[in-house]
C-alpha cells in the first residue's frame, strides 16, 4: 500500500533479496543523477537557452518545490495500488521528465520536464525505502535502506560529474538522453524482480493530515528544511561560483563534483556513527556549527592565477570535502531523530521529511538567486552562514520542545 510501515507487525519474516536491493538502489542511483546533475550542467544550459544563470538555477527551484508539494500526496493516494506497479510508474514518469527536454529544448519544457520528474521520483524513492523496510526484519532495517538509498549517494560521486562532462563536452541535451537510456533497463528489472501483488500496512491521507497537524512533529520535520537551505544558497551555483572565482572550467567542475561525492560517501557513514554514538541531537548541532564554520568559507574563495591559483584551488577543495562531509552527515542523523519522535507514524515522518529536503532546496535556490542577481557570486558564502545560524536556533528550539 502507500508506504510500508516499520512496525515489526507489518514486515514479513523474510530477507530482503540482494538483487532487488540492489536494482532499487540503481535506480535511485538514476533518479539522483536526473535530478541534480543540473547543478553541474548550469552553466552550459544557461548557454544554449540565452539566460542568466540565476534564472537557469530556476530550474532546480520548480523540481524542488513540485517534488515537496507532490510526493507525500501521490505516495499516500497510491496506497491501494501494489508496489512494483507504483515503483515502475513513478521510475517511467521520472523518464518522460527527462525524454521531453531532449524533444523541446526550450526554457518552458524544461520546466514542465522537471515537474514530471518530481513526481515520478517523489514516488519511487519513498515507495523504495518502504519496500526495503517492509521486507526486513527490525534489526536488519537499516541496512536495508542505507543499502538501498546507497545509489542516491554514488549519484552525488559519478552522476553528477558524469553529467556535467557530457554537457560540458556534447551539450545538456545529451546529458539528460544518457540518464534516460541507463533508466529504460532499470524499469524493465523493476517490472521483473519485484514481486507481484506486493502490499504492506497503508498509510492514508488522514494519517498524513494527522501528522501534520501536530506542531512539535512539524517543527521536527522543518528542521530538514531550514538546514538545506543553507546549504543549497551555495550549492545551486557551485559550478559558476567555481568558474568565476577560480577559472575552473569543464575539467575543474567535474573535479569538484567527484570530490563533493566522496565527501557525501563519508557524510553518510560519519552522521549514523555519531548518531549511535552521542545522539541524533548533539550530532545534529555539532554539524550545524561545523557547517558555520565552512560556508562562509565560500565567500573568501580568491580570484585565480599563478600559482596562488594552484593553493586555491587546493584550498578549495579541501573547503568542499568538508562541506560535503558535514552536509550529508544530516540525513541519518535527522531522520533517526524524526523516528525516535513518532514510531507509529515513521513512514509519514520520512515522506514528509523528503518533502522538507526539496523544500530547503528550492529556498535556498531562490536565496542564492536574489544575492547572485542583486550582488554576485561573492556574498553567497556568507549568506549561506547566516542562514545556518537560524537553522541551529530552529534545532535548538524543537529538541527543548521535543
Amino acid at each position: 500500500m502507500s508506504i510500508a510501515s516499520p512496525s515489526p507487525v507489518a514486515a514479513p519474516e523474510r530477507a530482503v533479496p540482494a538483487l532487488l536491493i540492489a536494482v532499487l538502489s540503481v535506480s535511485n542511483f538514476v533518479i539522483g543523477m536526473g535530478a541534480f546533475m543540473i547543478i553541474g550542467l548550469l552553466e552550459p544550459l544557461a548557454a544554449d537557452l540565452g539566460v542568466s544563470a540565476a534564472r537557469a538555477g530556476t530550474v532546480l527551484t520548480t523540481y524542488a518545490v513540485a517534488y515537496a508539494v507532490l510526493s507525500p500526496v501521490l505516495v499516500s493516494v497510491t496506497g491501494g495500488i501494489g508496489r512494483r506497479r507504483v515503483l515502475a510508474a513513478g521510475l517511467a514518469l521520472f523518464g518522460l521528465g527527462c525524454l521531453l527536454p531532449v524533444v523541446l529544448p526550450s526554457e518552458g519544457a524544461l520546466h514542465a520536464s522537471r515537474i514530471l520528474a518530481a513526481a515520478g521520483a517523489g514516488i519511487f524513492t519513498p515507495v523504495a525505502a518502504a519496500v526495503a523496510a517492509g521486507l526486513s526484519a527490525p534489526e536488519r532495517r537499516a541496512k536495508a535502506l542505507a543499502a538501498v538509498f546507497f545509489g542516491m549517494t554514488m549519484s552525488q560521486i559519478l552522476g553528477l560529474p558524469l553529467g556535467s562532462f557530457i554537457a560540458y563536452t556534447y551539450g545538456w541535451r545529451v546529458a539528460f538522453a544518457v540518464v534516460l537510456v541507463v533508466l529504460i533497463p532499470c524499469l524493465w528489472l523493476i517490472w521483473a524482480i519485484v514481486p507481484r501483488g506486493l502490499s504492506f500496512q497503508p498509510v492514508t491521507l488522514r494519517d498524513l493530515g494527522r501528522v501534520m497537524r501536530n506542531g512539535r512533529l512539524m517543527l521536527a520535520v522543518g528542521f530538514t528544511t531550514s538546514f538545506l537551505t543553507a546549504g543549497y544558497v551555495v550549492n545551486t551555483f557551485l559550478a559558476p561560483l567555481l568558474s568565476q572565482n577560480l577559472g575552473w572550467g569543464r575539467d575543474g567542475i567535474t573535479l569538484a563534483l567527484l570530490v563533493c561525492g566522496i565527501g557525501a560517501v563519508l557524510g553518510n557513514v560519519m552522521g549514523g556513527a555519531m548518531s549511535d554514538r552521542i545522539g541524533p541531537a548533539r550530532t545534529l548541532t555539532f554539524l550545524c556549527l561545523a557547517q558555520l564554520v565552512v560556508l562562509p568559507g565560500f565567500s573568501a574563495l580568491p580570484l585565480a592565477g599563478g600559482e596562488a591559483g594552484l593553493l586555491a584551488g587546493t584550498l578549495a577543495l579541501g573547503l568542499l570535502v568538508l562541506w560535503s562531509v558535514f552536509g550529508w552527515s544530516f540525513m541519518a542523523a535527522q531522520q533517526a531523530r524524526l523516528i525516535g519522535m513518532a514510531p507509529e507514524a515513521a513512514p509519514v515522518m520520512l515522506a514528509l521529511n523528503a518533502a522538507g529536503v526539496y523544500v530547503g532546496a528550492a529556498l535556498g535556490s531562490a536565496f542564492g538567486g536574489l544575492v547572485l542577481a542583486g550582488y554576485g557570486l561573492g556574498p553567497l558564502g556568507l549568506v549561506a552562514g547566516a542562514l545556518m545560524v537560524v537553522a541551529l536556533v530552529h534545532l535548538r528550539l524543537s529538541v527543548r520542545l521535543g
